[in-house]
């Protein structure tokens, strides 16, 4: 079979579209616009954590632009938790039942902070967590905008987790004025100038705040990236997904063994705490793309061996983080960075790993020998090799086959940028305790350019679902369940040739659904069977071969029964 030359640059993955509101094409998660990729920046729990200051922050912001980690797109400056004032019965609150600010640490509010940091050029985090105060509910403040107070609306029985001044009940969202209450919260956040709002200490039991601060933040009519936090149930995960543009897969990295209060200072992290991601990061991996990424939490680099974790282990820190396609918020201090970090977390080849859109699938798991592979939109894959261990080197191996393709590759090393060259079957390389190799492999027999299905034409009736799992890209095509259904794509052949055609379809019912395959206008196969997969998360191939001539040409996948097509994710044309 011919191959078809990459149509997109490896590296094409845009880097400020961290935290950008764009509308255009569905999210994978939450349909708000928001996250295509992963959110990049900095929060303040790891570094700064229960002692966070108007002064501070603004210092971690400044650091951020005169650093240049902001044209690199780490553009959010997240404010977490202890921005709040506490009396002896908790969060003491406003007229209307809402926490307020600890003057003392912020004397002019939080908008004026807002306003700082978006002076910068950058985006402002904040924090909250589900429930209502126990001060609200005992002076029964009245509900912004509404007759009812929060008596009306507390569940006095059930105490919400809270990791500051605690003394939150639950709200009970059967009461009228329940959505009104956290409307009015979202209302005051937004007209703070909040772009990204943390909801920590979410449980299977918060479903129900997660879905009204959903609402209520889409209702502000302000783009507010929505995370929640922490050690989400993955049993919950496609609910996460629907509602949220991120969500912690498991809890703190923080090690919580340094010197200071409640082990604060360094080191902040340890390898445990950050070699522990790699298990979640593989059972969550079906559940992240575009508006909807799986966060492993904060990235402790910038600061050198400090922060307790070696060079190699920074790096391989990073590296999974990428590879995951999790948010990127650094926890360190951005005002001494270290000049090796530094050099780390403006590794452009790195950021795009990370901003590509894709969530890595663990190839390899052997003791402490790993291997992670993902295929990107233009038909490179990207290759991470992990020595788990903390003592002995290791020959961690992958095969192609393993990664996902076959042949020989033109191999670069993304950490250091050297070209590799050609490389046949598989990749090795024999690694320190903690050390990571990450590669780029161009296929360079059988390679193939995808086209995602929800950026082909497709008939009246058809829309661009992201109720599945494991598609690729940001949704797959639903025809109508109708014969004549059709997705058709445009594709370019650089040569004529006979090339290979690869439908990824899903069909979760127990009937076949065939369909007329055409080229140009022309029937090549017709009734081609795609028969039933597992269920509707459980993908197929169908290949077939096509003759093409060099140039523009158009195939169209054609449903031929009342029951239209089966779901369809991209074609592969090599």
């Amino acid at each position: 079979m011919r191959r078809l030359r990459s149509l997109v640059p490896a590296a094409a993955a845009g880097l400020l579209l961290a935290g950008s509101a764009l509308s255009a094409p569905p999210a994978a998660a939450s349909d708000n616009g928001l996250s295509i990729r992963p959110a990049m920046g900095w929060s303040s729990w790891s570094f700064v954590r229960r002692t966070p200051t108007e002064a501070k922050i603004k210092a971690q912001a400044d650091a951020m632009v005169s650093s240049g980690l902001n044209t690199h797109g780490f553009l959010y400056i997240n404010l977490d938790d202890f921005w709040q004032k506490c009396d002896s019965n908790g969060f003491t609150v406003d007229s209307y039942g809402r926490w307020t600010v600890d003057t003392a640490k912020f004397p002019n509010g939080i908008k004026p902070l807002a306003d700082y940091i978006h002076s910068k050029g950058l985006k402002f985090g904040f924090y909250v967590t589900p429930g209502i105060a126990k001060n609200a509910v005992t002076k029964n403040t009245p509900i912004e905008g509404t007759s009812y107070h929060a008596a009306d609306i507390a569940n006095t029985a059930f105490a919400e987790k809270n990791y500051n001044c605690k003394n939150m009940y639950g709200i009970d969202y059967s009461k009228p004025g329940s959505q009104e209450f956290v409307d009015s919260w979202a209302r005051q956040f937004a007209s703070w100038g909040v772009d990204y709002l943390k909801i920590d200490g979410v449980s299977a039991a918060d479903i129900p705040d997660v879905q009204a601060w959903d609402k209520a933040l889409r209702a502000t009519g302000r783009p507010i990236n929505y995370a929640l936090s922490n050690n989400l149930p993955i049993a919950n995960a496609t609910t996460w997904r629907t509602l949220a543009n991120s969500w912690r897969t498991q809890g703190d990295v923080e090690c919580y063994c340094g010197p200071g209060a409640n082990g604060s200072g360094y080191p902040l992290t340890d390898w445990s705490h950050v070699s522990s991601r790699f298990a979640t990061a593989a059972t969550w991996q079906p559940y992240a793309g575009p508006g909807g990424w799986n966060d492993l939490d904060s990235l402790e680099i910038g600061n050198g061996d400090q922060v307790g974790l070696t060079s190699d282990q920074r790096r391989s820190h990073f590296t999974l983080w990428a590879m995951a396609a999790s948010p990127l918020l650094l926890g360190t201090d951005l005002t001494a960075l270290d000049p090796v970090d530094k050099a780390m977390l403006t590794n452009d080849r790195l950021i795009a790993v990370d901003q590509d859109g894709v969530a890595a699938k663990r190839v390899v798991n052997s003791g402490v020998n790993q291997a992670w592979s993902k295929r990107e939109a233009d038909g490179d894959y990207v290759v991470a090799l992990f020595n788990t261990g903390t003592s002995g080197s290791s020959t961690v191996a992958v095969t192609w086959a393993q990664a996902g393709f076959s042949g020989s590759a033109d191999v670069t090393d993304l950490w250091s940028g050297s070209h590799t060259g050609t490389v046949a079957n598989g990749y090795s390389a024999t690694l320190r305790p903690g050390e990571t190799r990450l590669i780029r492999a161009h296929p360079l027999s059988g390679a193939s350019v995808r086209y995602e299905a929800e950026n082909a034409a497709t008939s009246a009736g058809s829309t661009v679902d992201t109720n599945h799992l494991d598609y690729s890209g940001t949704g797959f095509v639903n025809t109508a369940n109708a014969a004549g259904a059709y997705v058709e794509w445009t594709v370019n052949a650089p040569a004529a040739g006979t090339y290979n055609a690869t439908f990824r379809y899903a069909n979760g019912t127990a009937a076949d659904r065939p369909m007329d395959i055409s080229v140009d206008g022309a029937v090549i196969a017709s009734d081609r069977p795609y028969p039933a997969t597992a269920d509707w998360d459980t993908w197929a191939n169908s290949a077939l071969s096509v003759s093409l001539g060099s140039g523009t040409h158009t195939i169209r996948a054609t449903a031929t029964t009342a029951n239209g097509a089966p779901n369809l994710d991209y074609l592969d044309l090599g």
